[in-house]
């Protein structure tokens, strides 16, 4: 039994397989853009494949399990901590774990697809420091924390205090943004998406054609 696992990532047993395939990693402050950006590149490229995240927490609304997240009990997703079934993992609040499969990355990989992930800055950071040069770190950021305030209260969906805590959190994880391969400013959405989109080829090549 793991005692206190905070911020700590599963060591690989090497790479999970080689297939030829590479993969891309986001990360963001909330309200940045990054998951319009995301299914912006996912529309564009059919060689690219979503990674699900696993989590013990509980289901919400209309989620699905392993289509939203994979869903474990908090016993459960331990004893795969401990099986080392994790590429990557984290306690992003105390109790409330996060973390990406091998098994996920696998299927994908033996698809012949390149994997997409969308996780919070520390996730992003370590799956870059595990997978090297077969991975892309892309973080997402707004043209300034004041942009990204108004953002905040036009979606109308955060009360003030949620609000100072997402502004002070998302200040502590653009200090992180020069760990990542390439820093992606959200101001002019269309803007973006081209940028994204023609980096995502640099790096996976072009779309090969039916």
């Amino acid at each position: 039994m793991i005692e206190n696992p905070t911020k700590q990532e599963a060591v690989p047993t090497g790479n999970p397989i080689t297939a030829g395939c590479k993969a891309l990693v986001f990360s963001a402050p909330s309200g940045a853009g990054k998951t319009t950006l995301v299914r912006k590149l996912m529309a564009e490229r059919e060689d690219l494949a979503f990674s699900i995240s696993a989590t013990n927490r509980a289901l919400r609304g209309d989620e699905v399990n392993g289509h939203d997240y994979h869903f474990f009990s908090t016993e459960e997703f331990k004893a795969r901590i401990d099986a080392g079934e994790f590429l990557e993992w984290e306690e992003v609040y105390p109790g409330r774990y996060y973390g990406t499969l091998k098994t996920e990355v696998q299927r994908h990989w033996s698809a012949g697809k390149h994997i997409l992930f969308d996780v919070d800055v520390e996730g992003g950071l370590r799956l870059k420091s595990i997978l090297k040069d077969d991975i892309l770190a892309v973080f997402v950021c707004p043209p300034s924390l004041e942009v990204l305030e108004e953002r905040l209260r036009r979606r109308g969906t955060d009360s003030e205090e949620d609000i100072a805590r997402r502004l002070a959190k998302a200040e502590a994880e653009m200090l992180r943004s020069p760990g990542f391969d390439v820093e992606l400013v959200n101001d002019i959405l269309e803007e973006a998406t081209e940028e994204l989109i023609q980096r995502t080829a640099a790096f996976l090549g072009p779309m090969e054609s039916k």
